[in-house]
């Protein structure tokens, strides 16, 4: 039996006339990661994430927390959150995740496609799930924009789990989904410094911390990707790293710098890994929210004005690249990105060719200065 020890408290709130559940607990990157992918926002009030009160939130709390969390709800007696099921809550057909294991799917993917999909048919619990319209559909993603007040990126998961099920479950063959998806907010990465990496790297003193550091920002990788390094997967002589099933399943190779080279080889000699790169206790992969807490302390001791995060690493090699002239296809290949317009959005947070640039501005004063002079 697995034990759990990590504790959440859900407590019924009530704010400006709103029921709300408050979602509390000790800072947790894997907890965080669960709330966003059920559209809990972040209240500063309260310091806790939150959903609006209703049956489903509940339920859908208790599912997402599943095994990750030991769970108490506090002032929700209004919802019986102690029966372990309600009778005429419907289950996820067997289909739907026996389709989703077969393809492959990732198991964080399968977790959010399963509790999305089984958030909806709950909403039509007089129904059957085939009698369910396009019309249903539509009137669900008004509740989750208008009552559930969902981020987008949660309104886009909950359609990409009810067109799995009519579309590849069932083929097709029940409906032809047209469904409105909302536009994607457009946010420019972030990202840090060559001084602030410097910095970051001088106060990390464990040399597994940064050998780490040093693999995200020197070669550009995602925190899954780096965590699933093999010893093989490293080419000294070629310098090069071999990324296996990177994002969308897709192989691919990036760079190994040589002064990477000097810092894994301190590391090889002192810790001696077996089969991952990076490796926790009985050699099992190394933990993602021990990346994502190290770096916070990292970021702490250097006095950053910013908590790095294991994807801004990745940002700001990108971005570097950029600057110093590297072609924009190398650095698409580089990252693994199936498309150029991906990769095109570091073109607008490198600093050094924006600091080129001059401002009308500039140029009017100057020239009614040097006017002026003459």
């Amino acid at each position: 039996m697995v034990h759990i020890n990590k504790k959440v408290d859900v407590v019924n709130y009530k704010e400006k006339g709103q029921n709300l559940l408050l979602i509390k607990f000790k800072y947790d990157d894997e907890l965080i990661h669960l709330c966003k992918s059920i559209g809990c926002r972040w209240g500063i009030k309260n310091r806790s994430w939150y959903l609006y009160y209703t049956k489903e939130n509940i339920e859908l709390i208790k599912n997402v927390f599943k095994d990750k969390a030991s769970v108490t709800f506090s002032n929700t007696n209004k919802v019986s959150v102690e029966s372990k099921k309600n009778k005429n809550r419907k289950e996820v057909p067997d289909e739907f995740t026996n389709l989703l294991i077969r393809k492959r799917y990732s198991p964080n993917t399968q977790k959010t496609y399963t509790s999305m999909f089984q958030s909806f048919i709950n909403y039509y619990y007089e129904k059957e799930i085939d009698d369910i319209v396009e019309d249903d559909i539509r009137k669900y993603q008004d509740y989750l924009v208008t009552k559930r007040k969902v981020s987008i990126s949660t309104q886009n998961q909950a359609i990409n789990s009810i067109k799995f099920y009519f579309e590849k479950v069932k083929k097709g063959e029940k409906l032809d989904l047209h469904i409105e998806r909302p536009f994607k907010e457009k946010k420019l990465p972030n990202i840090i410094s060559e001084n602030e990496v410097f910095k970051l790297l001088k106060v990390t003193t464990n040399l597994k911390h940064k050998s780490i550091i040093t693999l995200l920002y020197s070669s550009g990788l995602r925190r899954s990707e780096l965590i699933n390094l093999r010893l093989r997967d490293i080419d000294y002589d070629k310098r090069i790293i071999f990324v296996r099933g990177g994002k969308g399943k897709r192989d691919r190779t990036t760079i190994l710098a040589e002064n990477t080279i000097l810092v894994l080889n301190k590391y090889m000699k002192i810790y001696k890994p077996y089969y991952w790169l990076f490796e926790g206790v009985n050699k099992k992969q190394y933990s993602p929210t021990s990346i994502g807490a190290m770096l916070r302390n990292s970021s702490r001791k250097a006095n950053l004005n910013k908590v790095v995060k294991p994807h801004m690493l990745r940002h700001s090699f990108a971005t570097h690249l950029l600057e110093q002239g590297v072609d924009l296809r190398y650095i698409q290949s580089l990252l693994g990105h199936s498309s150029a317009k991906t990769t095109e959005i570091y073109t607008q947070v490198r600093s050094h060719s924006l600091a080129k640039i001059k401002s009308p501005f500039d140029v009017l004063i100057e020239s009614k200065t040097s006017n002026n002079k003459g």
